[in-house]
Formats: C-alpha cells, sequence, structure tokens
C-alpha cells in the first residue's frame, strides 16, 4: 500500500545532470585497481558509526575483486584538546580493512582554512613513512570535498595520479556556501577525472556551484539486507530494554541541529500515548533530553550510538522511523528502517525524494512544524503498513548494481591514465 497524504508528499523530480556509468566489458580480465582511499569520514574503534557509508561502499567494492584499497582516515590533533581522537590507534581493522589514522593539525573553529594543507601534509608524510608512491597505486579516492578533496587534489599533484572525488552533503550544501572554500573545492574538482554525487539532488547542486557537469556521476549508497532485516518486535523491544506494548517513534544519527530531533521530540509531545527513541551521541544530548523532559515527561529515552550489526533492534522494535533533518545527501537510515520493516516519515531534503517514491511505505513532510510532523506520524501509526512490502521495497536498493558502476568508474579512470602515461 502506498501512503499519501494532501501536503505531506513530495514528488522527487529526475536530474539533468544525474549519470550512471555502465560495467565495462573487460573489466573481470583486468587486475584490480589499486585506490589510495584519503577521507576525515571513517569509521574507527572510539566511533564505530563515523562515515560508516563509505566503508559501506568500500568493503561492497572489495567484495567484488574488481578494487583494492589502501585506506588512509586521517583524524585531527592537538595537544589538550582531541583527547577521544587521541585513542584511535595510528592503525586498525575496521569491517575487515586495514585502515591508518594520520594525524593532521587542527584548531577548532579557527583554522578552517589551513585544514587542506594540514591535511595534505599529515597524508603525505604518512605515505613517505610507508615507502608508498606512484607505483603503488592507480587512483586518489577522496571521501568528502573539504577539506578531503582539496587536500587530496594536492596529494594527486604529489603522486601524478587520477583523482575522483566523492561528494557527500554537507560539504556541499553547507561548506560549499563559504566562498573561500568553495573556491578551493571548485579547483579540486576541476583537477580530479571524476566526480560522485550519491543522490541527483547533490548532483545538480555541485553543477550549480560551477563543477563541471560532465564529470559528475550519481551513485546512490545501497542497504545490506543481511545485516538490516526484520526481528520480532517483542524481542527486539526486550533487547533494548523497552518495556510495554506502546507505539514508538524513533530516531537515529548523530544529536546535532541539522537532524531536527528538537522538531521530532516537539512532534512525539503532541501525541498522547507515543514514546520516542533516540539513538545517537553529540552535542545537543543534554538540550535534548531537557527539552524532553518538559515537554515530553517520561516519554523520551537515549541510547548511544549501535553498531550496525545491533541497529536492526532498534528499527524493529519501533512503529514508525522519523527523519526530520534540514540537510543530506543520501540518509541510509531511511533504507536502514525500511528493510527492518519500518516505515518511514521524512523531511524533503537531499536525496529524500529519490529514496522515498510514491510507493513507499512513507510520508514525506513539506512543512518543518510539530503539528505537521505530528499528524504524518499519526497518519503511518493508523495506516500500520506491511512490515514485508517495507522491506521489498527497501530491498531495490540493493550494494550490486552499485558496486559495479562504480568499480567501472574506478577502471575507467585508471585505464585512462594508464594510458597517458604509456604515451608520455
Amino acid at each position: 500500500m502506498a501512503l499519501q497524504s494532501r501536503g505531506l508528499v513530495l514528488v522527487a523530480r529526475q536530474s539533468a545532470v544525474a549519470r550512471v556509468v555502465a560495467p565495462i566489458p573487460d573489466a573481470k580480465s583486468r587486475r584490480p585497481v589499486r585506490l589510495l582511499t584519503l577521507t576525515t569520514l571513517f569509521p574507527n574503534s572510539r566511533n564505530p558509526r563515523h562515515g560508516i557509508f563509505v566503508a559501506n561502499r568500500l568493503a561492497k567494492m572489495r567484495e567484488t575483486g574488481r578494487i583494492d584499497s589502501t585506506i588512509l582516515a586521517a583524524v585531527p590533533w592537538l595537544p589538550g584538546v582531541y583527547r577521544d581522537t587521541g585513542r584511535i590507534p595510528s592503525v586498525e581493522t575496521v569491517h575487515g580493512m586495514q585502515v591508518r589514522h594520520p594525524r593532521y593539525v587542527h584548531v577548532p573553529g579557527i583554522s578552517m582554512r589551513m585544514q587542506p594543507r594540514s591535511l595534505a601534509r599529515a597524508l603525505l608524510d604518512d605515505l613517505r613513512h610507508n615507502d608508498a608512491d606512484r607505483e603503488a597505486f592507480d587512483v586518489v579516492d577522496a571521501h568528502y570535498f573539504y577539506p578531503d578533496g582539496v587536500a587530496a587534489a594536492r596529494v594527486a599533484d604529489a603522486l601524478g595520479l587520477p583523482l575522483v572525488i566523492t561528494a557527500r552533503g554537507s560539504d556541499i550544501n553547507l561548506i560549499g556556501a563559504i566562498e573561500f572554500a568553495r573556491r578551493r573545492m571548485l579547483a579540486a574538482a576541476r583537477r580530479s577525472q571524476a566526480l560522485i554525487a550519491v543522490s541527483s539532488a547533490l548532483a545538480e547542486r555541485m553543477a550549480a556551484l560551477g563543477m563541471p557537469a560532465d564529470r559528475i556521476h550519481v551513485l546512490r549508497n545501497g542497504v545490506d539486507g543481511g545485516v538490516f532485516s526484520p526481528v520480532p518486535r517483542a524481542e527486539a523491544r526486550r533487547r533494548l530494554g523497552i518495556q510495554g506494548e506502546g507505539r514508538w517513534v524513533l530516531g537515529v544519527g548523530n544529536l546535532v541541529a541539522e537532524k531536527g530531533f528538537d522538531l521530532l521530540t516537539r512532534a512525539v509531545a503532541r501525541m498522547a500515548e507515543v514514546r520516542l527513541l533516540l539513538v545517537g551521541q553529540g552535542p545537543l544530548r543534554h538540550q535534548l533530553a531537557s527539552l524532553a523532559a518538559t515537554i515530553a515527561p517520561g516519554r523520551v529515552e537515549f541510547r548511544d550510538n549501535m553498531p550496525q550489526s545491533e541497529l536492526r533492534f532498534a528499527y524493529s522494535a519501533c512503529d514508525v522511523f522519523g527523519l526530520p533533518s534540514i540537510r543530506e545527501g543520501w540518509p541510509n537510515v531511511l533504507l536502514e528502517a525500511l528493510a527492518c520493516g519500518t516505515p518511514v516519515v521524512a523531511s524533503p531534503v537531499g536525496g529524500v525524494p529519490e529514496i522515498l517514491k510514491s510507493e513507499a511505505p512513507a510520508l514525506i513532510v513539506n512543512e518543518r512544524s510539530p503539528e505537521a510532523w505530528a499528524a504524518a506520524l499519526a497518519i503511518i501509526l493508523r495506516a500500520k503498513p506491511n512490515s514485508e512490502q517495507a522491506r521489498r521495497y527497501a530491498l531495490r536498493f540493493g550494494w550490486d548494481e552499485v558496486a559495479a558502476a562504480q568499480c567501472a568508474l574506478y577502471e575507467q579512470v585508471a585505464g585512462a591514465s594508464a594510458l597517458a602515461w604509456e604515451r608520455r
């Protein structure tokens, strides 16, 4: 059953610049493309969900046998400031992949202009320390545009390698509005051989900023139906320590202003006998807890970040998932919830309309008010969409097609670079 309600559903429009790369015929006969993956957005032992979508995509590509990778996931460092990142090992295994964590100097709030240079220096120092030069890699693979993509352009220049930069969302939508950062991002985009956007909406924004549209490829994230699968609700609630048979709304994400969890809290406060579970950590934890205690006492519970293997219990325990974000790229939490059989309500931002088509067991809320959100959540709770339908819908967004297309893109970039090098 497709859920629709006047004023609540927004239909996605197709991007004029969206392109997907098709696999090339002889890809299987080639050796794996050796990526040098550079990013500050990657899981680590202190924050296992930080940049989890980058790790998931890379892991799926490596599973094809067409891609190999060296991963440098740099972390900020400043004596007496970054105590938590200071506990991250210099080398560790994340989701079966070896990851190195070089440190780069960053002064919070005042050194944004210096970040790309500081990050590039740390990355190049790491490569020199490990005796890695141009011959070890085929393509520099950067994730997040600033400072990561800008720094990666410096590394690619130093090594004489082609560059692919993947945009994720806030790097384009938020940092792209800062003039000096935008200039550097545009220079890095022109230096790159290919650009990847995780949604058509993001691709359009990249082109609008002045990035070369003919190099932009739309390659969405996927959902792993093996990791995210339904669990009987009673079992899931026991696992989380949730008592009773009441109705629950779920929010998952960093507790920051951009996620809009204050709006979700205010909406739930208007709904009698409905409770809210928020899973995540961040600077607004205390503020959100105070708000909940004031307007919905005893009806909002918090849980810290969970490993992906545990998140399915949170999705399965709740009746509806809410994502009232102000900005998004391609929010995989929507697909994760649906794969666990839980319908969703979301804001019409970023790639959300591309995920939630009219047949999805979902509502998109145009208005950012507690009243509109409470109404949308109530519609879903009354309708009780079929969990199997939700899962079938999510599994349309699997990884196989995306991983194959992305592997093909790297193969094309590496092949063109090798041919150009031979002609010199």
